[in-house]
């Protein structure tokens, strides 16, 4: 692992960490981010990963060509060892999003979990991961699923486009998850639209949103990869919905493919919006109106 960045805790020390909170039983909400789009919710006992891509499945595919996903960030966990996750998104079909690599073993070491995907995705995720069709939970912009403990809405996103399948289902999602009294925003790959902030509100339906998870990454031709939000418009877009916390993610995974946070927490800090810069593998936890971590928020 020489000259990768060292997740905050990886390995046996995360997988202890996640196995104390989950017997904690004090109703807070706990949140890993697990690198790239991935994080881990925890609350009550019960747990959901979001768009987890825990392998080098990218670096393999793209080694020899000219767009080498080279890793810049040590990975925190295998999936094979993460136990007791009762649902698993994907908000798109990228790999990074979704990734055999990571979900096969998933799977395997929790085979009664549910999955959530766009419904316009259904036939792609069942040829990627070899599976029955009818096993996702597939949705649609403004409808919900109940998942284990967890209530998941979804939300059209673009990325880049409001791309839709040929009965207008969106093939982009965020996902607007309940925890108990808590709501966590997950925009998946996003740039920002007309309305979006608004519909993103209709959704919560007056409760505040207690923390978003938003890429700051941004979007240049010369990547030739659809784009996200940059860091300036994560953090207007956070403080758009009135988020409790935004975590900015998707940047230190691939060199070709990344930025500094440095204008995220510049906007945040001149907008006055709450904002903590996580590292992989590092835990935070949320309580309403209280948020803490194993650092410092701003």
């Amino acid at each position: 692992m020489t000259g990768l960045i060292e997740p905050a805790q990886r390995d046996g020390a995360l997988l202890a960490d996640i196995a104390t909170g989950r017997d904690a039983g004090d109703g807070c909400l706990r949140l890993w981010w697990l690198g790239q789009a991935g994080f881990l919710l925890q609350w009550d006992g019960h747990q959901l990963l979001l768009d987890p891509y825990l392998s080098d499945s990218l670096t393999a595919k793209y080694a020899d060509t000219d767009k080498p996903h080279v890793r810049l960030t040590g990975r925190a966990v295998d999936p094979a060892a993460l136990e007791a996750i009762e649902a698993v998104t994907s908000s798109h079909n990228h790999t990074d999003h979704l990734d055999h690599e990571t979900l096969w073993p998933l799977i395997a070491a929790n085979p009664s979990i549910t999955m959530v995907i766009p419904e316009a995705n259904r036939s792609f995720v069942a040829d990627r991961l070899h599976t029955d069709p009818t096993w996702p939970v597939g949705l649609t912009s403004g409808a919900s699923a109940t998942v284990g403990a967890f209530r998941v809405t979804a939300l059209a996103v673009a990325h880049e486009d409001l791309d839709v399948d040929e009965h207008d289902r969106h093939r982009h999602l965020g996902y607007l998850v309940a925890a108990g009294p808590l709501l966590v925003f997950h925009s998946g790959d996003a740039v920002p639209y007309e309305g979006m902030a608004d519909e993103l509100l209709r959704l919560a339906g007056g409760q505040p949103i207690d923390v978003a998870l938003l890429p700051i990454n941004g979007r240049l031709p010369e990547r030739r990869v659809p784009g996200n939000f940059w860091g300036d418009e994560a953090a207007e877009f956070a403080h758009a919905i009135g988020a409790g916390l935004v975590v900015p993610m998707h940047f230190e995974m691939f060199s070709f493919n990344t930025e500094t946070p440095d204008l995220f927490v510049a906007t945040c800090e001149r907008l006055g919006q709450p904002h903590y810069v996580a590292r992989c593998g590092e835990r935070l936890v949320i309580q309403p109106h209280v948020i803490e971590s194993q650092g410092d928020p701003s």
